[in-house]
């Protein structure tokens, strides 16, 4: 009979004998449609020994344009993310391709922004310490104070940046600063309650994410759910989009919905919204992050 306390060397050395996991690259591109397109990027993956593990892709003929997503394994050291970005640019510009190119196991930097209600905020926080989200929180910016000790238990930086109608200039000009000095590329809206600029939203173009209750706009102002207990709606949702000058009208990443009925209280309703804010708002994050969504004029492809 073998030795139990065998079984962990056995399996210590098997690991160790394993060869190690070629680098993982993830392309994303879009372009006007016509032949050649799949042949051209398959083609210069195998002229520079990469091996396509998924691709995805898309027509959408109202606009004809093409969309694609290929994650791709290069075996050799000598084929790095720079080279392939180098190499790549001749292809892209022959089919005017607007195109991105990452390391597959690069966390995606997030910030996150909110302001009074804090169950977005806590349900990111949480998913992302478990590994449900791959993402690296980078800070966490309120033009409130309440949610700094939350932060501070995740070991998160805290930015308190009040915001008046005189003063939005100069906070933007500060939430800029922390983006670019702590390598953001995202910013998310958890229940963040003050308009962007449309200087801003234009500095960030497909880099913001915001969640909003779909009863937008039938039930705008103060207390929508409310005033959805007293239309006796029979559907709570919630959008995530992201954001543009156009208050609450950029493309839709995710939506979700949950039926509820006339016996559910006001109160009950905004704990249900609460949680269907959560479910859309983390699927959206967590979608982008991993570089599935790509934007197709006031619409976006998502691929699964």
């Amino acid at each position: 009979m073998t030795s139990s306390s065998s079984s962990p060397s056995r399996a210590a050395a098997a690991a160790a004998a394993r060869p190690p996991r070629p680098a993982q690259y993830l392309l994303t591109l879009s372009c006007p449609d016509k032949p050649g397109i799949v042949h051209a990027v398959s083609s210069y993956l195998f002229m520079t020994g990469c091996n396509i593990e998924d691709s995805q892709q898309f027509k959408d003929h109202d606009t004809n344009l093409f969309f694609m997503r290929v994650h791709f394994s290069a075996d050799e050291p000598a084929v790095t993310l720079e080279k392939l970005r180098a190499s790549f640019t001749a292809v892209g510009d022959s089919f005017r391709m607007d195109w991105q190119l990452h390391r597959a196991d690069d966390k995606m930097r997030v910030l996150l922004m909110v302001s009074k209600f804090g169950h977005c905020l806590n349900d990111l926080l949480f998913r992302t310490r478990i590994g449900a989200l791959p993402v690296e929180i980078a800070a966490v910016v309120s033009n409130h104070t309440d949610f700094s000790e939350l932060a501070g238990s995740y070991g998160i930086p805290f930015h308190h940046i009040p915001v008046t109608r005189d003063t939005k200039p100069e906070a933007e000009a500060r939430l800029l600063r922390i983006i670019e000095d702590e390598g953001v590329e995202l910013v998310v809206l958890a229940r963040y309650m003050q308009v962007l600029s449309d200087d801003l939203c234009k500095q960030l173009p497909g880099r913001i994410i915001n969640i909003h209750h779909s009863f937008l706009p039938s039930f705008k102002g103060a207390k929508p759910y409310h005033q959805a207990h007293t239309r006796g709606v029979k559907l709570i949702g919630a959008t995530a989009h992201y954001v543009t000058a156009e208050l609450d009208e950029g493309p839709i990443i995710e939506q979700e919905v949950e039926r509820v009925g006339h016996e559910l209280s006001p109160e009950q309703l905004v704990a249900v919204g609460r949680d269907v804010e959560c479910q859309a708002l983390a699927r959206a994050v967590k979608w982008h992050s991993e570089r599935r969504v790509l934007i197709n004029g006031r619409r976006t492809v998502v691929f699964s």
